[in-house]
């Protein structure tokens, strides 16, 4: 993990599309197996603009995905994340997953970065950079009121959002996309 230095370059990325998340994660998985990775997945199941991060992460739990910090049952959220800092620093590479707000036109987008995201930044948290790798979905536009922002968010639009990152880590990683009864999914 980046030890709280933030490259500016990487906190920077890149915005991409549905296939560009697909091009990044098998980026990833030409260094590193799937198993070597924590998923982090930041968010509350609170509000819908926030909940993207829990959302990835159940339907990544659900597909068989080792190491998934951040589900609906157990979000990794502003209250949990801060405890779960020293073992993250001791888990090896982190896939960091959050919402963001960003421009208009940029809504429904993804922003990839091979480096850390900044957790709660649009609500003026106050927390580090955080991941090896990282994807922050552009959930709604930047307003003077954040909270309500993400509180008023499309949850269709996030659900759709979290199912493009969930596929495309499962479809980078060439892991076999598995239903709740445990049989693969066509």
């Amino acid at each position: 993990m980046n030890g709280g230095m933030a490259d500016k370059t990487a906190l920077a990325g890149e915005r991409v599309d549905e296939t560009g998340l697909r091009s990044f994660s098998e980026s990833i998985a030409i260094w590193h197996g799937m198993a070597e990775i924590t998923f982090l997945c930041i968010g509350t199941d609170r509000s819908t603009g926030d909940c993207l991060g829990p959302l990835v992460g159940t339907m990544l739990a659900e597909r068989g995905v080792p190491n998934v910090v951040g589900t609906l049952k157990e979000p990794c959220d502003s209250e949990r994340l801060p405890r779960l800092l020293p073992e993250l620093a001791e888990a090896g590479a982190i896939f960091a997953v959050d919402a963001c707000l960003g421009r208009p036109e940029h809504v429904g987008g993804y922003v990839v970065r091979r480096g850390p995201l900044v957790p709660a930044q649009s609500v003026g948290r106050g927390f580090g950079p955080i991941g090896d790798y990282s994807v922050a979905a552009v959930v709604n536009a930047v307003s003077p009121k954040p909270y309500w922002t993400l509180q008023s968010t499309s949850l269709y639009g996030v659900m759709g959002m979290a199912r493009a990152i969930a596929d495309a880590i499962c479809d980078g990683f060439g892991h076999e996309r598995q239903s709740q009864s445990g049989e693969e999914e066509v």
